[in-house]
């Protein structure tokens, strides 16, 4: 059985809202869905962990924000990612390879 993550490793976080939204714009709970369901359930991200990101990302400039209906007809913010925000996600892509890569390397020869 997979054991949930509520804590993703620190600063992965940006990264996985970054990428998700590459795929085009959503609202804050499709957002942790994708997470949860594209992780096979092993990452969970918390709403107290999720919004405050957003928030951040927001004032970075790397996402933008509007309100708008959902499909179940509430009125939600949808986030979409800004060109200044394709450019974090490629930097936060690297970091995370070099982060993995050294990882790796020390789970080989420890």
């Amino acid at each position: 059985m997979a054991r949930l993550l509520s804590k993703p490793l620190q600063g992965s976080l940006n990264l996985l809202i970054l990428k998700t939204l590459s795929r085009g714009p959503l609202h804050g709970y499709a957002i942790t869905n994708h997470i949860q369901m594209v992780s096979d359930d092993v990452l969970q991200v918390e709403e107290g962990s999720l919004y405050p990101a957003l928030h951040r990302m927001e004032q970075e400039g790397w996402i933008s924000a509007e309100w708008a209906l959902s499909d179940n007809n509430r009125r939600v913010r949808f986030y979409k990612l800004t060109p200044k925000g394709k450019r974090q996600l490629a930097l936060e892509e690297d970091g995370w390879k070099q982060i993995t890569a050294a990882v790796s390397k020390v789970l080989k020869f420890a």
